[in-house]
């Protein structure tokens, strides 16, 4: 892979990992475009999330500091002594850190069982436009019928479960791993704001994790014949991580004031896109 196709795929990564629409979809679909051609791999699009997922952390870095050190206290018995109080009874930003816990547990049972299923049979084009499709309807669905009343302080272990499994749709290609939490989280009554907001806390475990299990297990393939390479990922990574900011600086305004029709619309014109250069021979599906 060359350094522009691997800063292209760091574009795309940048721009769709954050925004209901699914990077890993774009990623699977666009690197067979290129030259280099061939699907780049899931080792390769877990480790290049690291690059968006360290611009999370970068404009959360406050909330970050605040939430694990309440965590902590609240943990330790500072607090209170008793379970409610550890348990952040008393601190909303401790319980948020429970709750971030509570909803990564789901994305790494199922990702650890259905590992080999994730990079195989599910990375099947005709299903990720499928699931474009069909996740896109029930976001812009949920998005209009729903009411938008609840902030983060309102959560429960319920709704931090729940969260947490739609998180763990977003290992098939297309669902959306943001598109998956916000759609759950209007769902429950949550502002898109405040889905927005937890989606890309509850996302920084799950990525994190994922991108170094890739590193220990699968760096042999970036280095293999026709793999991607170090270098080539190392830029798409940087790419990423630059790009990646600067979009979630822009989506969390753009929500304030509007609904996410626009994504639904989107997923339905790539879902679409997508099977025309199947048909076409264009892509292949596997």
């Amino acid at each position: 892979m060359s350094w522009w196709e691997a800063a292209v795929l760091g574009l795309v990564q940048g721009l769709t990992e954050f925004l209901p629409i699914s990077s890993s979809a774009h990623i699977r679909v666009i690197g067979p475009l290129l030259p280099h051609g061939g699907d780049p791999g899931a080792a390769f699009t877990a480790i290049i999330q690291l690059g968006t997922e360290s611009a999370v952390l970068l404009y959360f870095r406050h909330d970050i500091a605040r939430i694990i050190a309440a965590w902590v206290r609240a943990l330790s018995g500072r607090d209170g002594s008793d379970r409610a109080s550890r348990f952040g009874a008393k601190n909303v930003d401790a319980r948020m850190g429970w709750w971030v816990i509570l909803g990564s547990v789901p994305v790494v049972v199922l990702g650890v069982f259905f590992k080999d299923s994730i990079e195989s049979s599910v990375r099947n084009l005709y299903i990720t436009a499928t699931v474009l499709a069909v996740f896109g309807v029930i976001l812009g669905w949920v998005d209009r019928v729903r009411p938008a009343r609840r902030e983060l302080e309102t959560m429960r272990a319920r709704d931090a479960l729940l969260l947490g499994l739609a998180q763990a749709g977003a290992l098939i290609p297309g669902v959306s791993r943001s598109g998956g939490t916000i759609t759950m989280a209007r769902w429950l009554g949550l502002t898109r704001h405040a889905a927005a907001r937890y989606s890309f806390l509850l996302a920084i475990p799950a990525v994190v994790g994922s991108a170094f299990f890739e590193l220990v297990t699968s760096h042999g393939h970036l280095t293999a014949a026709g793999g991607p390479g170090v270098a080539a990922t190392i830029i798409a990574t940087v790419v990423a991580f630059g790009v990646g900011y600067y979009v979630i600086v822009w989506f969390l305004r753009m929500i304030t004031t509007r609904s996410f029709l626009p994504f639904v619309v989107y997923r339905l014109v790539f879902a679409a896109a997508i099977v025309v250069l199947l048909v076409t021979g264009a892509i292949a599906a596997t």
